[in-house]
């Protein structure tokens, strides 16, 4: 099965519905190689200043995108020679107005100590207070590498397994080309040669974490047409599996597959809830441009009719499989309910008594299969006296159990579909299967049989 992701440049259009609560944790390198010349002054002093640009830039949106920023720094507490591999601390915590202090934070930090970068990213899963519908988001400012015994890239990764964080941002400051494989494994890589790139850097972040990409999904006929539509999608996260987003596909008056907007930040695996389900892992969105999402997911109809008797039928579940799949991949579907599927073949088990199989039933495009059951007769047993009895499906000289009868009860009413049945019964005060009694009949559709014993 083909599936494939498609972009083509449309106008970015922002989505008109509640933006989630997004978080920004920035990381902020204190270190003393921070005290180099960088761009006409020390790293610290030009990554400060840039800093603050970027938080004076948030504050002017932090409404309008329902944003809350927090800080930690490492490096800033003991100095160098102490080597102190513990040296990082949230120093401004989550708020909906802790940017001002996030940026007094910043203007008066000094850089004097050593680089533990998976230290501060292991600790800041406690950052984040718990919200089980927000963007977490880590922008690591930093102009090293690992200088203690962790390992930044595992630590990472587990932090998106768990599903705490979205992929992070680094941005290296000055970094040497020799070391950038250490850092680009963490998350989304930009190095910053000087100021310039830096804010550029920071204008592709800020404009990803702020905005939601367009997208299109469709949902493909046997043609490789998009006239598919109506079934429920989620986006998952591809690494903690967490949902992100749930649609129903729509199309729209003018018969197009309706566009939706989803949070770049992801790389997405899609399940289509199509009877069985469609999937498609792996999916990463392009910025400033509308994705195109194809799933092959041709359908057809499929009813199961038993004898025009409504009530009845809706009773009734349907038990449906793909033909040649393992038992564990079954539907449950309703047999009063013209239900679609995926086109192909199916095994159908209806639970009748006794149960009706169909096997290898075709499945075609846009058409409807009806499979057509005679409509059952209704029997009653009366029970004088307390029994124990079994009710069996006589086909020759192949007999089914359908029910166990038990002394407990003395009323008894069943839905038969039309064929031969036999009754075994044993009274409960006799201790001898010589008093066996055995009662053979007959069910056609539309009977009404009442038998007292």
């Amino acid at each position: 099965m083909l599936l494939s992701v498609v972009s083509i440049a449309q106008p970015h259009n922002k989505s008109s519905e509640p933006k989630k609560l997004t978080r920004i944790l920035f990381i902020f390198d204190a270190s003393t190689s921070m005290m180099e010349r960088w761009d006409g002054d020390y790293k610290i002093n030009r990554s400060k200043q840039l800093m603050v640009e970027l938080l004076d830039s948030l504050e002017t949106i932090q409404k309008s995108e329902n944003l809350e920023v927090a800080l930690r720094i490492y490096g800033h507490q003991s100095p160098d020679q102490l080597y102190d591999c513990f040296d990082s601390k949230l120093e401004v915590p989550f708020s909906p107005n802790s940017i001002s202090d996030v940026r007094e934070k910043i203007r008066n930090v000094k850089a004097k100590g050593t680089t533990p970068i998976a230290y501060s990213l292991g600790q800041s899963q406690y950052d984040f207070p718990e919200c089980s519908d927000c963007r977490n988001i880590i922008i690591l400012i930093t102009d090293g590498i690992e200088m203690c015994k962790g390992n930044p890239c595992e630590v990472s990764l587990e932090l998106q397994r768990k599903g705490v964080v979205l992929k992070p941002y680094i941005i290296g400051v000055d970094i040497d080309i020799s070391q950038v494989d250490m850092l680009n494994c963490i998350g989304n890589y930009y190095n910053a040669a000087n100021s310039q790139e830096f804010r550029q850097a920071i204008n592709t972040i800020v404009g990803q974490v702020t905005n939601l990409t367009s997208v299109q999904v469709n949902l493909l006929d046997t043609y490789g047409k998009p006239t598919e539509t109506n079934a429920a999608m989620s986006f998952h996260d591809n690494l903690s599996g967490k949902v992100r987003y749930t649609y129903m596909h729509t199309l729209n008056k003018s018969g197009n597959p309706d566009t939706i907007y989803l949070d770049i930040l992801s790389v997405y695996d899609l399940k289509v809830h199509t009877i069985p389900p469609v999937y498609l892992d792996s999916i990463k969105l392009k910025e400033g441009v509308l994705n195109i999402i194809e799933v092959p997911a041709p359908q057809g109809t499929i009813w199961v009719n038993i004898g025009n008797d409504t009530a009845y039928n809706s009773e009734i579940k349907v038990l449906l499989k793909k033909s040649g799949q393992p038992q564990h991949n079954i539907y449950i579907l309703d047999a009063d309910k013209k239900q679609k599927v995926l086109t192909g073949l199916y095994d159908l088990e209806i639970l009748t008594m006794p149960r009706t199989y169909f096997y290898a039933v075709q499945i075609e495009q846009s058409k409807t299969k009806k499979l057509d059951i005679p409509a059952p007769g209704t029997v009653i047993f009366n029970f004088r006296n307390p029994c124990y009895a079994s009710l069996l499906h006589d086909e020759g000289n192949v007999l089914t159990n359908l029910f166990d009868i038990t002394p407990d009860q003395s009323h008894y009413k069943f839905k038969l579909q039309p064929g031969y049945y036999r009754l075994i019964i044993r009274e409960k005060q006799h201790f001898s299967s010589a008093k066996t009694v055995e009662y053979k009949f007959r069910v056609k559709s539309g009977d009404f049989i009442v038998e007292n014993f």
